[in-house]
Formats: structure tokens, sequence, C-alpha cells
């Protein structure tokens, strides 16, 4: 039944979302995206930040806009998405491996030590700098980001990219995430989703509910 675990899961890999997943940038997203807003003198809150989980740089700033009476190029829009982004970095800055808690350590180790082919499926671009910063930059089998696809969650195509650098069919993949939108990237890209977290708990769309990160270890034998 959905919202509990009741059987094992047959996968050959577990592909895990990023930010709200492996570990949190949430804050450091709210704080440039914020600085941005101010400068442009458009209003941006916490509840509007929440409408920008899961999705890419560019899309997350036609949300913000959508508040501002003034039309922007695209031009302008990407030079506002480059000044967001350099705001954020110098932010990730601040990260090091404390920021990865023993208990998705661990359970990382416990699935690869299980035979799981192990990746990153993320729209972020920063992917592999936030990995590096936490202390994983080598570990996973394949890292699939914003810098691969065309088109974001809830969109499949960063799934499906990093199944096939890993090599396993999608039906064989589960995904762990914490967006709604991410659980319907998992379900177009015909893999099982794991919600954890977030808006993903919940919305209906879900194979199961963790309870818990390390709770992937009680069904994934």
């Amino acid at each position: 039944m959905k919202g509990e675990i009741t059987m094992k899961l047959k996968k050959k890999a577990v592909i895990f979302d990023l930010d709200g997943v492996i570990c949190f940038t949430d804050r450091f997203h709210y704080q440039a995206w914020k600085a941005l807003a101010d400068r442009l003198g458009i209003y941006f809150d916490e509840k509007i930040n929440d409408r920008l989980r899961g999705v890419s740089r560019m899309a997350s700033l036609d949300i913000i806009l959508e508040r501002s009476d003034k039309a922007y190029t695209q031009e302008e829009k990407e030079a506002f998405a480059t000044e967001k982004n350099d705001t954020y970095r110098e932010l990730l800055k601040n990260m090091s491996p404390a920021d990865l808690t023993d208990e998705v350590k661990d359970t990382l180790v416990e699935l690869r030590n299980r035979g799981y082919k192990l990746s990153i499926g993320s729209s972020s671009k920063n992917t592999k700098f936030i990995l590096g910063q936490i202390g994983l930059g080598n570990f996973f089998d394949a890292i699939a980001d914003g810098t691969d696809i065309t088109r974001s969650k809830p969109g499949p195509e960063v799934f499906l990219i990093s199944a096939k650098k890993i090599g396993i069919d999608p039906a064989d993949c589960a995904v762990v995430e914490d967006a709604k939108s991410g659980i319907e990237a998992a379900k177009a890209a015909g893999m099982t989703a794991l919600a954890l977290f977030g808006d993903a708990k919940g919305c209906g769309l879900e194979d199961y509910d963790l309870t818990s990160f390390s709770d992937l270890l009680n069904i994934l034998p």
C-alpha cells in the first residue's frame, strides 16, 4: 500500500535527486534568488521559493518575474540567471563534508555493497561542484545533471540519461525524490518513484513514501 513499505523491490540501480535528498542547499538558493529579486524590486518570499523546487534555473526565473511589471529580453534573463548562479556558487563554497549526514553516507555505502548501481539525476548545473564540496565527487557510478539536458523535470530526460550512463533499463531503476516534479519525471521515465520529504510525499503519484533515507535499506535487499 502506498505510504507503507510492504514488499522488497527488485531493482538494479537507484537514481537520486541531489538537493533535498543527498544534501540540502535550499537556504543558499533562497538567499541567491532573494538577492536578485530585491535588486530588481520584485517581491519574493519562501512561499514563492517553494514553487522553485525541482525546477530549472530559467524556469525558476520565469516564476520570479511573474511579479514584475517589466518585460525582459532573453538576453537580460540569461544575465539575471548568471547573476543568481554566481551568488549561489559563492554561498556553496561554505559547504563541506559536514553537510553530508552519517545516515546518507552509510546508506549509500551499504547500497553499493549490496550491488546496486548508484547515480545522480539532478536538474542543477552545479551538481558536480556540490558533490565535490560534500566529499562525494567520485562516489557515484554516473551523474546526469542540468548540463546534460534540454528539458528539466517533470520531463524524464535527466533520469533516462542517468539510466543510460549506468547501462540499466529504466524499469530496473528506482528514483529517490523530494519534489512532485521529480516524481512525475520518474514515472514518465518508467521508473519506480520513491518519495522522501517535500511535496513528493503524498502527492499521489509516488510508488512508495520513505520514512527516512535509511529506509531504502528496508526495501532494497
